[in-house]
């Protein structure tokens, strides 16, 4: 079956019966909260998603814009590269396209006590424990992080260009994130499709790094599997500017505009915004351990962490750890598989609040301020 046929049929089978199925998912998942205004806030917000996101053939078929129409044609190439050569889920995630017309999808609130880099949780049912709380309208976040606030709680709200449903609906590629470099959608994909692999419930640090070493390991193979310098070029340029805020003006003029980065840079450092890096890269090493120890091979280490995703938190901490360190004793190369820059930076930021999506680049750019504190996200 060829791309076109594919995305028409599984773009087909997913609004069937839309507005019913997401609705009746979405309660169970949104209860926990106090505030009904919250419950149906998310409710729609997905739904408007869902119900915009055409077929990518589609898209291509019809659309005047080159642009857009190359972008589209590199995303429908890396999802299929996702599955084939990574081993990531085959289903209708990204491969459709929704024009939202503006710059983030949602917004997430994230808190922390004033002499703490440990964030407030919010929980859920079904999704469990996360670190942030989000909106998909932008003056709600701000009015929530503004009570937060006035408890005496830094807070840090941040846009989400994307997130992942880990599976429970059709994700399509958004317009908030359809223009940035190619090196970044594909980390996007790579790390999204990677939820839908292995989900610890009440663990953001496990599902987070887990993410992000599958989202490293996989753009590492496809630089690698694209040959093409100015890609490999493109990727060191966008890593390396997370480590110089001198050369952010410059950096986003030669992107086009890209700047995905100008909130975290405009909110400054606080406790809520320092303590959310970690969450999202303390366990990266430990993962990229693992990898090595399974040789490499994807899909036992996906086996592997889904065995680990089921345990208990403290003996899935202590599985993890104990795994990582027999492989670094054993010398086991725990890096990905591509030279990169010693700053690491993420694909996209993916903070919903929504408690089935998550949240990572405006924060990753925040490493660069943890090494003037000293401080690196596996201390917080």
């Amino acid at each position: 079956m060829d791309n076109q046929t594919k995305s028409a049929n599984l773009h087909g089978a997913s609004r069937r019966p839309l507005r019913e199925a997401a609705a009746l998912l979405l309660l169970p998942l949104l209860a926990g909260c106090t505030a009904a205004g919250y419950y149906w806030q998310g409710i729609r917000g997905q739904l408007d998603l869902l119900e915009r996101a055409r077929p990518i053939p589609t898209v291509l078929a019809t659309t005047e814009d080159p642009a857009l129409k190359r972008k589209l044609e590199r995303v429908l190439a890396i999802r299929e590269y996702a599955s084939r050569e990574l081993a990531l889920p085959d289903n209708p995630s990204y491969r459709s396209y929704t024009d939202l017309g503006r710059r983030f999808v949602l917004w997430n609130v994230f808190a922390a006590p004033e002499l703490s880099l440990e964030p407030r949780q919010w929980c859920f049912p079904v999704a469990g424990c996360v670190n942030y709380r989000g909106y998909f309208d932008e003056a709600a976040a701000r009015a929530e992080a503004a009570q937060l606030g006035a408890t005496g709680d830094d807070v840090y709200v941040g846009g989400v260009p994307a997130y992942s449903t880990l599976g429970y609906f059709n994700d399509p590629m958004l317009s908030t994130v359809i223009r940035y470099p190619d090196t970044e959608v594909a980390r996007l994909i790579f790390h999204e499709l990677a939820h839908q692999v292995a989900y610890a419930k009440d663990d953001t640090v496990f599902n987070e790094s887990f993410a992000v070493a599958v989202e490293e390991e996989g753009i590492g193979r496809w630089l690698v599997a694209q040959n093409d310098p100015a890609l490999t070029a493109q990727f060191n340029t966008t890593a390396a500017f997370a480590s110089m805020r001198v050369a952010y003006d410059a950096l986003t003029q030669e992107w086009g505009g890209f700047a995905a980065y100008d909130g975290w840079f405009a909110q400054g450092p606080n406790n809520a915004n320092l303590a959310a890096v970690g969450l999202y890269t303390q366990k990266v090493p430990e993962f990229h351990a693992l990898l090595a120890g399974d040789s490499g091979d994807l899909r036992r280490f996906y086996a592997h962490v889904k065995a680990l995703a089921v345990l208990p938190k403290g003996e899935r901490d202590s599985a993890l750890a104990a795994a990582a360190a027999a492989n670094r004793t054993a010398g086991t190369i725990t890096e990905p598989h591509v030279e990169r820059p010693a700053v690491r930076i993420s694909a996209v930021p993916k903070d919903t609040g929504f408690p089935l999506s998550r949240e990572r680049r405006n924060w990753e750019s925040g490493r660069h301020a943890l090494s003037q504190c000293s401080l690196t996200p596996g201390q917080l």
